[in-house]
């Protein structure tokens, strides 16, 4: 490459640093924050946690669920997916200590559908809830959580409502992968606009904790209609909103905590279950590869060749990386200046998954994908 066009790659990549931290900050300050006292929730609300193996998490969940304040009308579903530990005892000895709690035993899914969307299906069918609450069983939430998750979709009049909850990341891998969650949408996604946009691209959800209306849900199908996808979160908002719904996500750093992946081989594995489809199309794969590898891999290397230009753009990347932490609860220093090396894992993770979808080698607890 020419020094005129690495100088030139150099600017854009730059530019675009900059340009997208200046819209993560505006982001930011949009960004719908659920109240901290909610007001009690009028209805039934159903809250439903699908589960495989998960006896080590399963009881926390549990509890923090059974500890909701001003949730006087509710339900707590467990729909146990064919487990092969004690996750169903678990659960089991819960629901014997409290009437709320009812566990449902399935034996996998039927072909042509995944497990947690067959799970989730289930669940909302013996559902008896207006308000449907998922959670997925490595979640905790605080005990204002589901009332204030229930106060922010119906304020704002939305139909499907993801109060994303804070990324707990302890070791290297973690710290380096995580926090690059929240700061994907709030870097990228015009929040307020994906609201009301039935565009594809135009959909950030999370499925560890989702609120939607059981009449918006069943409306667009429910997930049923999402029921081959890895990403069956996103589907379901895209499902919601191509029937005429809306949603989108919400700050849930006060509401609950998450910690996915507790070290490498479990990050790598979790990733490569569905990021090969984040992006659509191989092409579409490549093109954001592209994009992020100019953007924030391209300027601090130029930085360190002696570019100020490559240098600027380094610095906004970290501002934007230190502001989107701070907004949701992550560690930003010094993290935030490792951020060309998140790209850099994340940009592998993406080509493992994809080598490894073409080559049908991808499986999550027992089953292939």
């Amino acid at each position: 490459m020419s020094a005129r066009a690495w100088r030139a790659l150099t600017w854009a990549g730059s530019a675009a640093a900059t340009a997208l931290t200046a819209h993560s900050l505006l982001n930011a300050r949009a960004l719908r924050t659920p109240a901290l006292d909610p007001p009690e929730v009028r209805g039934r609300v159903s809250v439903l946690v699908p589960v495989r193996d998960e006896e080590e998490r399963v009881g926390s969940c549990l509890t923090s669920l059974l500890d909701q304040l001003a949730l006087p009308d509710h339900e707590v579903l467990v729909y146990d997916d064919a487990s092969t530990d004690r996750t169903a005892d678990v659960v089991e000895a819960v629901a014997a200590a409290n009437p709320r709690v009812r566990l449902l035993r399935g034996d996998g899914p039927p072909a042509g559908w995944l497990g947690k969307a067959h799970a989730c299906q289930r669940l909302a069918e013996a559902a008896t809830g207006e308000v449907l609450v998922f959670v997925d069983a490595d979640v905790v939430l605080a005990p204002h959580a589901v009332a204030a998750g229930v106060d922010l979709l119906r304020a704002t009049g939305l139909d499907l409502l993801c109060p994303y909850p804070r990324q707990l990341a302890l070791t290297w891998s973690e710290r380096l992968v995580q926090p690059l969650l929240q700061w994907s949408w709030l870097t990228t996604l015009p929040l307020r606009r994906a609201e009301v946009s039935a565009h594809p691209s135009l959909a950030a959800a999370n499925g560890q904790f989702l609120l939607v209306g059981a009449a918006a849900y069943h409306r667009a199908g429910g997930h049923a209609a999402v029921r081959t996808e890895v990403l069956d979160d996103i589907a379901l908002l895209r499902a919601v909103k191509a029937a005429g719904g809306r949603g989108g996500v919400a700050d849930g750093t006060a509401l609950a905590t998450c910690r996915m992946y507790e070290d490498w081989p479990a990050l790598r594995e979790g990733y490569a279950k569905s990021l090969w489809s984040a992006f659509g199309s191989g092409p579409g794969a490549v093109a954001v590869g592209a994009g992020l590898a100019l953007t924030y891999l391209l300027p601090p290397l130029a930085a360190l060749a002696g570019s100020p230009v490559g240098a600027a753009g380094y610095l906004a990347a970290v501002v934007g990386r230190y502001a989107a932490a701070e907004r949701t609860g992550g560690r930003s220093l010094p993290d935030a200046f490792a951020h060309p090396a998140s790209v850099a894992l994340l940009l592998g993770l993406l080509a493992d998954s994809r080598r490894r979808h073409a080559r049908g080698e991808l499986a999550w607890k027992g089953r292939p994908l």
